[in-house]
């Protein structure tokens, strides 16, 4: 079977064009997993890009289930918006990231209270901030350790305003 040269060259440069195209789709879904890499300002950003006009809390990366390897550092966002009309001006809101699943004894072999003892600002207290479009923006990191089960476990955030329940999201944390 005889190809010209010209063949050639066509098949080895669609083919450098298809692999160059898969590593820029690759890279494009991977950079959404973490905040870890992320400023304040990118954080904000993608935050506000989640934002619904119902929606009073969101957490990035806007999945529910976020994938964190052993023996790295991962970090998820938390976007408040003030959404409060009336009373208060200026409500301290607080926020509280904790493990809330019954199963993780039976499903990952240690207790919820050493998977607590992974997430770093866990809580953040007494936030003030105006009612509007402001978004305030809290990072919380998880320092996964290498000898961490594969396992998921339920996650829950709860924000209150003055002390009231305000919202409350929830995710699914993957160790991989």
């Amino acid at each position: 079977m005889e190809m010209s040269v010209g063949t050639i060259i066509t098949i080895v440069l669609l083919m450098t064009v298809l692999v160059l195209g898969l590593v820029l789709t690759r890279s494009i879904f991977s950079g959404a997993k973490n905040a870890v890499d992320l400023t304040n300002a990118q954080l904000t950003d993608q935050i506000n890009q989640l934002f619904s006009q119902d929606k009073s809390m969101v957490i990035y990366p806007g999945t529910n289930q976020i994938e964190m390897k052993r023996g790295t550092q991962s970090a998820i966002g938390i976007g408040i918006k003030n959404r409060i009309s009336g009373g208060a001006l200026n409500p301290k809101f607080n926020y509280n990231v904790f493990v809330d699943d019954p199963d993780v004894q039976k499903n990952c072999g240690i207790s919820s209270d050493f998977i607590q003892g992974w997430i770093q600002g866990a809580t953040g207290a007494n936030i003030d901030f105006p009612t509007g479009d402001n978004t305030q923006v809290e990072k919380v990191l998880f320092n996964i350790p290498q000898t961490a089960p594969l396992c998921s476990a339920k996650i829950r955030v709860e924000a209150t305003a003055n002390g009231a329940n305000y919202a409350t999201d929830s995710f699914f944390m993957s160790i991989k």
